[in-house]
């Protein structure tokens, strides 16, 4: 289905993420699922790939690959491990920021870096007292000479524990316009991270609490202007937040097909394959039949996104088919597996318990149902994809070589007894 909006680039692609998260992350899920704490080690080795800059312009050292390769790179991590491909599309959402609203010089900066995989970026904005109220945020920033001063509590922070960057929305004032957006270095005096909370599911994967207590920053470090807060965070979370965390969607659902379909081959009943029963074919046909609806809304939104089209309304329905028809797909495989399910040595019960995950962060489905619902009745505000349109819309001459990204400045090279991780699948 996905050949449609994708070229024989991105299935070389594919193949290399899809090798690499077969021979380097499958094997560490059993120790991340029993330790259920953050994996620093393999989010590092993930992000020298060079995979966390896909939309990074090639001038920064980026891949420039667009928001169709920066989808089927989480879908692949994701179909091995949920929690990893959350642990990239965190990061690639806090590459958002700097892309929309960086100055020319902390492009420079920090685009190449991240890259590179040297500094994985986040993005925090939910407060405790607020949720998803974006403007009932109380944190705040005050000028103080050439820096500012930055007070407040933010949670729900995708990589929370690995960051090294953080995007920071705050209040410089009142009202819609008196957010702003701060870049803020996980080493900075007045920073502190939170202890790490023991999750249902993505396990390896962190999204805690950030705390500033006379944090100071920098006023270069202000991204935008004063009162671009509000459109830092919207942009991020629409234009990148719902398609990844989409893609995380669409790489769980391929993983329950792809386990059940396994397990039904193999499980015998009255001396036959439990695939042979007419009411398992017609819970694994609605499971497929999900999976394929969900791929086209996927990649159909972010093929219009590298097209600079307008797409906020694809994008959010995309999140919202996908992340619903993998809760339906999951527990239909929870169904079919029975109690064998219930057991930790098959994977079927991390599948549901991540998908559970990806619900809330870049709007629950009511959340999306609403803004679709005011689309309809001509009661949007405005589209931010065609807002960004110059900054999403793919440069072909950005992938004049079909092979591999451009080398990246500073970037690590693995040990050439481990080059087998980037060979082409058989």
């Amino acid at each position: 289905m996905h050949r449609y909006f994708t070229d024989q680039r991105h299935e070389a692609l594919r193949h290399r993420v899809r090798d690499f998260a077969e021979q380097e992350i499958r094997p560490r899920i059993a120790e991340m699922e029993a330790s259920r704490t953050v994996c620093h080690g393999l989010s590092r080795r993930i992000a020298q790939q060079g995979w966390i800059g896909a939309t990074v312009h090639r001038a920064y050292g980026g891949m420039g690959a667009g928001h169709v390769a920066k989808t089927l790179v989480i879908e692949e991590i994701s179909r091995v491990s949920a929690a990893m491909g959350a642990m990239v599309q965190a990061s690639q959402l806090g590459v958002a920021k700097i892309v929309h609203f960086g100055s020319e010089e902390q492009k420079k900066t920090w685009l190449p870096a991240i890259a590179a995989g040297e500094c994985l970026p986040t993005i925090a904005v939910t407060e405790p007292q607020s949720g998803g109220h974006v403007l009932g945020m109380t944190s705040t920033a005050v000028r103080d000479g050439d820096d500012y001063v930055l007070n407040g509590h933010k949670i729900y922070v995708g990589n929370s524990h690995v960051g090294d960057l953080h995007g920071v929305v705050v209040r410089t004032g009142e009202g819609p316009k008196g957010l702003s957006a701060f870049l803020v270095e996980s080493d900075r005096p007045g920073f502190r991270v939170g202890e790490q909370r023991p999750a249902m599911g993505l396990h390896g994967f962190s999204f805690g609490e950030l705390f500033f207590d006379n944090c100071r920053v920098p006023a270069a470090n202000l991204l935008g202007k004063e009162g671009d807060g509000l459109s830092v965070a919207y942009s991020s979370s629409v234009l990148y937040g719902r398609p990844n965390l989409t893609a995380v969607s669409l790489g769980i659902h391929q993983a329950v097909l792809d386990e059940t379909t396994r397990f039904c081959a193999e499980r015998q009943r009255y001396g036959k394959p439990l695939a042979d029963l007419g009411n398992i074919k017609l819970k694994l046909g609605r499971i497929q039949s999900r999976l394929l609806l969900a791929r086209l809304s996927a990649y159909h939104a972010v093929h219009l996104l590298d097209q600079g089209m307008p797409c906020d309304a694809e994008l959010m329905n995309a999140k919202l088919v996908n992340v619903e028809s993998a809760l339906e797909s999951a527990r239909d495989a929870m169904d079919i597996h029975a109690a064998c399910g219930l057991f930790t040595d098959r994977p079927v019960e991390r599948f549901l318990r991540d998908a559970h995950h990806i619900f809330a962060p870049a709007g629950t489905s009511d959340v999306q149902l609403l803004r679709l619902g005011e689309l309809a009745l001509g009661q949007a505000k405005g589209e931010w994809s065609s807002r960004l349109a110059d900054l999403l819309r793919l440069d072909p001459a950005e992938r004049a070589d079909p092979d591999a990204p451009a080398p990246l400045p500073g970037r690590r090279t693995e040990p050439a007894e481990e080059c087998h991780a980037f060979a082409p699948l058989k």
